[in-house]
């Protein structure tokens, strides 16, 4: 399966905009650019790359757990993942430095431990885990 998605962008770095659509239509000429990616922490004014990682890395986190709970015997009610994006300074440009996914879910008749093991091979095995493996992440898991 391959999908795709196209980023159009006009003008310099700083004071260029870019507009970007995906294949599914979720997103049609999406507007992002300095402001949105570094001054507008809102996010009204448009997205950013990092924001759209955070978005992919939670929503494929969500979806192996709930496979792999599946598999374990267990259905969950709801798997809330919330992925958090560090992007710093890295000499001439930058870096993601750090990914957190938190994790709150409803899983009846879990028990703790089982539960940990499976989130945290979900995280290792979900496709963009393995994308994203030279960046360090952590996964901070709670049943509620």
């Amino acid at each position: 399966m391959i999908r795709k998605s196209t980023a159009v962008w006009k003008g310099d770095g700083l004071h260029g905009k870019g507009a970007l659509t995906t294949q599914s239509g979720v997103f049609k000429d999406q507007p992002y650019s300095f402001n949105t990616r570094f001054q507008s922490e809102d996010g009204k004014a448009g997205t950013n790359p990092e924001e759209l990682v955070g978005a992919a890395h939670a929503g494929c986190f969500a979806m192996a757990l709930g496979f792999a709970l599946t598999d374990a015997g267990n259905v969950a009610d709801e798997l809330r993942v919330t992925a958090s994006v560090d992007l710093q300074k890295d000499g001439e440009g930058f870096s993601i430095k750090h990914i957190t996914l938190d994790l709150e879910a409803k899983v009846p008749g879990i028990d703790a431990a089982k539960f940990q093991t499976i989130a945290e091979a979900a995280k290792k095995n979900c496709p963009l885990s393995k994308a994203l493996a030279s960046t360090p992440m952590t996964l901070n898991a709670k049943l509620v």
